[in-house]
């Protein structure tokens, strides 16, 4: 069983003893995985720690103002925002392979990291990457933006503290550094955000819609009292008839997917009540312009993963 304390102890010291008195930048999104890493990293490096957040337009409503807020303001960390929504969504147009998709996200966020790095003369990248990105990647199952291969040219030495634990272990380190219930207990969060929980091309309309779909799904969740592993939508990149009062509508359907799971290896399907899904399909349909079907996906990982993309 991991010794938190322990581990953290032992986490500092090696990336301080990696780093020493050079700086270093790290990818911080507002997820656990790389919250506990920043903070660690932080610990270690206090102003020697850069904290990237790169906002790339694919985030969950409210989170760059919650990042901001946590780890600039009361934290303290020397916290760069970067604003490239634009960039990212140029960079995917009319791309619609999912693979394909985290391959350009990647290769972008690296690209923003390495002007960052050159403007602070950084010598090192901090991730959060955990057991399971580079398990599933090195099967071939998905690639992450943490671990899908850096440029030839880049000049950052990695540093990967969490890289040998679960994600039950990485919430139970954050507790521990006494970050608050909305980064320790946060679902889970793909890199490439929402752009992998749009099915086909992604655009500002669709990611509007997403945006507002995940939102409403994860209020729901928690207003029920449910605890699942992950809980969001899926815009997917299918549409149907619907009808809105008396009009009938070619419009989106919205995929909600709901899980219980212990580290992200396997997952199970979770037996949501049927008020708590219409009620979820309601508001899904009646608050965001365009939805007119919601379906509810009941696949166990394996065969499924998590994610759709």
């Amino acid at each position: 069983m991991l010794d938190p304390e322990k581990f953290i102890q032992e986490a500092v010291e090696e990336i301080r003893r990696q780093v020493g008195d050079r700086t270093a930048i790290i990818a911080l999104s507002g997820g656990v995985d790389s919250s506990v890493a920043a903070v660690l990293a932080h610990r270690a490096l206090g102003e020697h720690l850069v904290a990237v957040f790169v906002d790339h337009g694919f985030m969950r409503k409210g989170e760059p103002e919650e990042v901001r807020r946590i780890f600039g303001e009361e934290l303290g960390m020397n916290l760069r925002v970067v604003d490239a929504g634009e960039r990212f969504l140029e960079a995917l147009r009319g791309v619609t392979d999912p693979e394909e998709k985290r391959r350009i996200i990647g290769r972008v966020f690296i690209e923003v990291f390495e002007e960052v790095a050159a403007e602070v003369r950084a010598t090192h990248l901090v991730q959060g990457t955990i057991a399971p990105d580079w398990i599933e990647s090195g099967g071939g199952i998905k690639s992450h933006h943490n671990v899908a291969g850096l440029p030839s040219g880049m000049v950052l030495e990695l540093v990967e503290p969490l890289r040998d634990l679960y994600k039950d272990e990485v919430r139970v380190v954050a507790r521990a550094l006494g970050l608050p219930e909305s980064i320790s207990e946060r679902m889970p969060f793909p890199g490439p955000g929402l752009a992998v929980r749009i099915i086909g091309e992604v655009t500002p309309e669709k990611l509007e819609v997403v945006r507002e779909a995940n939102a409403i799904v994860e209020e729901e969740i928690r207003r029920a009292g449910l605890k699942p592993w992950q809980a969001f939508a899926v815009l997917l990149d299918t549409k149907t008839v619907g009808v809105k009062g008396d009009i009938r509508e070619y419009g989106h359907t919205v995929a909600v997917r709901v899980v219980e799971s212990l580290d992200a290896m396997t997952a199970t399907a979770m037996e949501v009540p049927w008020e708590v899904l219409r009620r979820i399909a309601k508001r899904l349909t009646r608050e965001i312009e365009g939805v007119t079907r919601v379906l509810y996906d009941i696949t166990d990982k394996p065969p499924a993963t998590i994610e759709f993309e």
